[in-house]
């Protein structure tokens, strides 16, 4: 699959120049109206100036009423630019994550660069709250223009009523930024090691959950948690770091802005007991001080946003800039369904060499678990054609020279431990819902006393990873699943390890059956499943050692019998 993001690199920083730029519109809009906002909120406290002098000198009740009329105009403005320039950028906020959440996912579920080492559990955290907070940016661009809006318009206010108020307001923002920039450095390299922590312990808990039957049944899962709760402790002490700094972060900013209001409040009351400034002006100058304090504490708080989404975007670049376990290439296998080991030599096989005619039902009887892994691995793609010796030919091609949407369409290879989703029996059995043969894949994996025990039938609800399905049927249900995929070239792995023996024959008949002209390999040590094969492959030591039908073997090979006899 290739991608914008997998063509060529793309850094943090080029991650936050993509969102920018595909967001400018919205940005601008929002701009606008923030800054419209925000110059209404300054003007407030200018007419409530200029209409107590005015008020005070006149003493006119119609320039009192235009007055009014005038500050609920301002209101008004204040009210609906807020709305609807929050509106607009919290949409392309949210719009913005979804698409990195999606870029994200997508090359999760890619095979990434070893080197970069990230489990699923970090590559879901990534994909959800880095994704959301390097989408902030959208908001924090506008809001700090905004902001220095707001700031302007209240230094050049309060420079027409006394220039030393104006240079006070500037000099003291600029003073304030020049001390919190340097402790957004702090937040941004607090934030990213938390988020690598967290990240950490996802993966931590994914693994959990993923073993934790193995781990409970050879008593590993006391050690397991305590490996679990050593990552998370290291995690919440990050936290309790990075909120420390956070803390002192706001303190600092709302002590300093507070400082800066008290001066702005104190010098105008000293200007105006000198007869420097009027009474109106007193009240304006009093109203920004107090007015001034909210753009300054966003203006201040935006560089520690800015460093939080450096750091998020850095991460999500750990994994869009990450290559692919191999480059794809552009063919399309050739009609038929065909597939050719030749020579492979990876992990445990060694010099494996075999061939599957097109609509030819073989088993392979592997004496070695890690064989049999190995071999579903390379087949279905997870070992890059470099870390192998040797060449896998599906429809005459090889494997490397195929499109990865090529393989999948043509080729299936269903894994012993494949995933359930929460959802219902159907949507996992068809998750695109295009399938045309669910009726006969339910059948045939045996699943049909699953859809009979609940009223609802297909439409069943299933819990996360079947949590709410025994062993077995979760193991009916991702065999139904594959079955109805209806591919040219099937390959299962064990896929009745959870099932009885009455079961596993009447599954083993019923796929014969199903698959009957088209190519399956089943990779088992199950005897009704190598019956059921036109021949059986031995795999043993990394290499194809004898080769016959069932029955054939188990009268001619001693080994072959004691190794899946029962």
């Amino acid at each position: 699959m290739t991608s914008p993001d997998t063509q060529r690199p793309r850094p943090g920083s080029d991650i936050l120049r993509t969102a920018l730029r595909r967001n400018l519109g919205a940005m601008v809009w929002g701009t606008v109206l923030m800054g419209l906002y925000q110059a209404g909120e300054t003007a407030f406290p200018i007419a409530l100036g200029l209409i107590v002098e005015h008020t005070m000198r006149d003493r006119n009740l119609g320039s009192l009423g235009l007055s009014i009329a005038a500050l609920a105009v301002i209101i008004t403005t204040v009210s609906l630019s807020w709305r609807f320039g929050m509106r607009i950028l919290q949409k392309a906020n949210t719009t913005e994550a979804h698409r990195w959440r999606v870029r994200v996912a997508a090359c999760g579920l890619q095979p990434v660069a070893r080197d970069v080492d990230l489990k699923s559990g970090e590559v879901l955290t990534i994909a959800t709250e880095d994704a959301d907070q390097t989408a902030d940016i959208i908001e924090v661009v506008p809001l700090l223009i905004s902001s220095l809006v707001a700031v302007v318009v209240a230094a050049l206010a309060l420079g027409l009523a006394d220039v030393r108020l104006g240079l006070l307001v500037i000099v003291g923002t600029v003073a304030i930024l020049s001390i919190l920039s340097v402790l957004s450095r702090r937040i941004g390299s607090s934030t990213q090691e938390q988020q690598a922590r967290v990240a950490r312990a996802g993966a931590k808990v994914a693994d959990l959950i993923t073993g934790l039957r193995p781990l409970h049944g050879f008593g590993g899962n006391h050690a397991a948690f305590r490996s679990y709760r050593k990552v998370s402790t290291e995690a919440k002490l990050q936290a309790i770091t990075v909120a420390k700094v956070n803390g002192a972060y706001a303190g600092a900013a709302l002590a300093l802005n507070a400082v800066l209001a008290g001066a702005v409040t104190l010098t105008a009351g000293w200007l105006a007991f000198d007869g420097q400034i009027g009474i109106g002006e007193l009240v304006m100058a009093v109203g920004l001080a107090q007015f001034i304090m909210e753009p300054l504490r966003l203006f201040s708080e935006m560089p520690k946003y800015v460093m939080i989404a450096r750091a998020s975007a850095a991460r999500m670049a750990l994994v869009l800039t990450a290559p692919p376990v191999s480059t794809p290439g552009p063919e399309r296998p050739a009609a038929g369904g065909n597939l050719e080991l030749d020579g492979v030599r990876y992990g445990t096989l060694r010099d494996l060499k075999f061939q599957v005619s097109a609509g030819e039902f073989v088993a392979i009887a592997a004496y070695r678990p890690r064989e049999a892994a190995d071999l579903a691995s390379v087949l279905a793609g997870h070992v890059p054609p470099g870390a192998y010796e040797g060449a896998v030919r599906v429809g005459g091609r090889e494997l490397a020279d195929l499109s990865i949407e090529a393989v999948r369409e043509h080729m299936l290879v269903n894994p012993y431990d494949g995933e359930i989703f929460a959802g219902t029996l159907r949507t996992n059995i068809d998750p695109s819902g295009t399938s045309r043969t669910v009726p006969e894949a339910v059948e045939a994996s045996m699943l049909t006393d699953v859809v009979a025990l609940h009223r609802d039938g297909l439409d069943h609800g299933v819990r996360d990873r079947g949590a709410n399905l025994s062993g077995g049927q979760r193991q009916r249900l991702s065999l139904a699943r594959a079955l109805a995929a209806d591919m040219d070239i099937l390959v299962l792995h064990d896929p009745t390890t959870a099932v009885d023996a009455v079961t596993e024959q009447l599954i083993a008949r019923n796929v014969a059956k199903l698959r009957r002209g088209r190519t399956t390999v089943v990779i088992t040590s199950s005897p009704a499943l190598l019956d059921a094969a036109d021949r059986v492959l031995v795999l043993d030591d990394g290499a194809v050692t004898a080769e016959d039908t069932h029955r054939n073997l188990l009268a001619t090979d001693e080994d072959y019998c004691l190794a899946v006899a029962r």
